[in-house]
């Protein structure tokens, strides 16, 4: 280890870049509770430096413990979510694979409830805050529960679970004064971040716009960690799970997410809410990246670091269903916040990897659960009962709504038939019996020791767009960090992923000295481009599913109006007319055209593209008021496509947007469906250069 010192503390950076803050001097040394000297705050204690995590780790126990029962009511991450009703629906057997049931037949549907959230926001934050979102899958088997908890992210932030309460005080708000919340802008994040070099790669993607997606329907789903699919004859293929979105992906502007924050905090919540209602069900597909250990062995990673992903490039993503979401709940608390996903919840043929972060998230949820529903009795709540038939000896307890009945409430019991359920050898579930021989250690494997090199590889995958709005984003966040080491320290790391973006963040913060690269364990590999990496590349083909926002004003041409309404709704999107009255307006044929929005309550950060269609008096009643120029001044910074009549002219004079290749006139009624052609693009990037 090599060392450097930080005010009063000493800070060592082992073979793997953890970090270890050592006692020197006044400070304190770092104890559990009993007041026992804490040796390795790093690592979990592991069946050597690869093995599953070990039960007798009583300060991981007590760190995890502790740190899952800081909250109540609402939960301690993810306290924001949404949830619906859904089902899955298989293609075809998966056999040879694995035996879990709802693999085995094609075509069949299996139930799920799906809680979409943001991590790092209270209960009452913003829906399109900058931050990760929980994707989690609920699939009521006819052997069980199985949930896929994920994030529509790959990879997060920390190699070991020990490192999670530590992860999430960071992110949260500073307790010494309750702020910021929901956001990450602070010095105590980026301090953290600075200081645990396997953050880096996660820090790329949460600076990407990957964390303030345009919707729920429109991102992607991730199972973070390996699993193993185990098949009847008790084969092990090692397994990533992907949700795809059936409509590409999606993401925000910057400047767009802080003005939905302010017009509808419950944007994506709201969005999803109407297109079921609509009857537009949002699909994904249900991707295996499926490997064996020959490929795990000769791979530049290790599958077991959840900081790590395999490119598709290498592992091709095989499609083996689609989930369709078309019921929403019929009670927001009884469902959505009483619901209890937990990443030990597998069925017969899926198992657990060794990957460490796994490890402990397999043993923290049940005292999350306990702690926010009050009982051991969780899954008698319908939202968490599996949909087949279950027994078992479990009983009493608060709100015990189901006890055994009969005398034997023990096994095993001699009361024959009597005397209840039994064990099933064969068909229950049995572990993969991976061979296991090593030391009790704390230790971090040297595998996982590569910090940089993926993140360089998910720079270099985005378009010139993507990279700009990352420095961005980096530039942003350390500009309300008020401690210039800090600062410092992530431009650091930043050196080490691209010199480039570590430069443009340094010279839009005007931090000078540029520091030295950080001490990296290993060189960072060239890794090859990964197209799937960036959004933009990713898009949707149609503009289906998104939603046009009209201005109109009296005198506003119906032709044009009505063109534009039936080629938005042939394209599958959604139209909405905002007015200078929410009433409506008269079109120049005395038709009453309703609108959905006012001007000063249906700003363009709403829409997905926008139309402006006026007559030439409308246009310049229009031009008077601050909120219609605000509309198109937004959407043309925002780059958004649009389209117009003539009349409209005078309020982009007013609003000091000059049109360029993103507006589209509307001169006759064919235009229509050509402008609804080119929204399929969704920006105009070119606007931004």
């Amino acid at each position: 280890m090599d060392s450097v010192t930080l005010a009063d503390q000493k800070i060592l950076r082992g073979t793997g870049g953890e970090t270890h803050q050592v006692a020197t001097g006044d400070v304190p040394v770092l104890t559990t509770q009993q007041g026992v000297p804490v040796a390795d705050d790093q690592n979990s204690l592991k069946a050597g430096s690869r093995g599953p995590t070990l039960l007798e780790d009583q300060h991981f126990r007590e760190k995890i413990f502790h740190f899952d029962h800081e909250r109540i009511p609402e939960r301690v991450v993810h306290a924001r979510g949404f949830g619906v009703h859904g089902y899955f629906e298989n293609y075809e057997s998966l056999a040879d694979i694995t035996s879990a049931d709802l693999f085995q037949r094609p075509g069949e549907k299996t139930e799920v409830f799906v809680r979409f959230s943001t991590v790092a926001g209270n209960k009452g934050s913003a829906d399109v805050a900058r931050d990760v979102r929980g994707f989690a899958v609920k699939l009521y088997t006819k052997e069980g529960n199985w949930d896929i908890v994920g994030n529509n992210i790959p990879v997060f932030f920390i190699q070991d679970a020990i490192k999670f309460p530590d992860l999430i005080h960071a992110a949260k708000q500073e307790p010494d004064r309750g702020f910021p919340q929901a956001q990450t802008a602070h010095d105590n994040f980026w301090d953290f971040i600075s200081l645990t070099p396997e953050s880096i790669n996660m820090a790329l993607w949460i600076m990407s716009d990957r964390t303030i997606p345009r919707s729920f329907r429109f991102m992607e789903g991730f199972g973070v960690h390996t699993f193993r699919m185990i098949n009847a004859e008790g084969k092990s293929t090692f397994v990533k799970f992907h949700w795809k979105p059936k409509q590409g992906l999606q993401s925000v502007v910057w400047n767009e997410a802080l003005k939905l924050n302010g017009a509808d905090p419950d944007f994506h919540r709201r969005d999803l809410w109407d297109a079921i209602q609509m009857g537009d069900y949002p699909e994904w597909e249900l991707g295996l990246q499926l490997f064996d250990e020959e490929f795990a062995e000769k791979f530049e990673f290790d599958v077991l670091d959840p900081t790590k992903i395999i490119p598709e490039e290498d592992v091709p993503v095989r499609p083996v269903g689609r989930m369709v979401l078309n019921r929403t709940v019929d009670n927001f608390f009884a469902e959505t916040e009483q619901v209890a996903f937990h990443t030990g919840n597998v069925v017969p043929g899926i198992d657990f990897s060794n990957d460490p972060l796994l490890q402990g998230r397999n043993f923290s949820y049940l005292d999350t659960q306990l702690k926010r529903l009050g009982s051991p009795n969780f899954t008698h709540l319908p939202v968490n009962a599996p949909r087949c038939p279950f027994h078992h000896f479990q009983q009493d307890g608060h709100m015990a709504f189901h006890n055994p009945k009969g005398r034997a409430n023990y096994e095993p019991n001699s009361w024959g038939e009597q005397g209840g359920p039994r064990e099933a050898p064969e068909a229950g579930f049995n572990s993969y019996p991976e061979h296991i021989d090593a030391p009790k250690q704390r230790v971090r494997s040297e595998t996982f020791a590569d910090h940089y090199s993926q993140a360089r590889q998910f720079y270099l995958s985005q378009t010139e767009v993507e990279r700009e709005h990352i420095a961005s984003a980096f530039t942003f966040e350390l500009s309300k960090v008020e401690t210039p080491e800090i600062r410092a320290r992530v431009v650091s790391h930043l050196l080490n992923v691209d010199k480039g973006l570590a430069e443009t963040v340094a010279e839009k913060l005007r931090l000078k000295p540029m520091p030295q690269p950080a001490d990296a364990a290993m060189p960072t590999i060239e890794l090859k481009e990964s197209p799937k990496l960036s959004i933009i590349l990713n898009g949707p083909d149609s503009f289906k599913g998104r939603k046009l926002g009209v201005l109109v004003s009296d005198g506003a041409p119906i032709d044009l109006l009505k063109a534009l309404k039936s080629a938005v709704e042939k394209e599958g999107a959604m139209i909405e007319f905002i007015a200078p009255h929410v009433g409506g307006v008269e079109a120049d044929d005395g038709t009453w055209v309703e609108a959905k929005q006012m001007v000063d309550g249906g700003p363009s950060v709403l829409y997905d593209a926008v139309a402006v269609l006026t007559s030439p008096e409308g246009a310049e009643e229009l031009a008077k008021e601050p909120t219609a120029k605000d509309f198109v001044s937004d959407a043309f910074a925002h780059c958004k496509f649009v389209a117009y009549s003539a009349a409209a002219t005078a309020l982009f004079d007013a609003a000091r947007c000059d049109p360029d290749g993103g507006f589209v006139e509307l001169k006759k009624t064919g235009d229509a469906a050509a402008f609804v052609k080119t929204c399929r693009d969704l920006r105009f990037w070119e606007r931004s250069a």
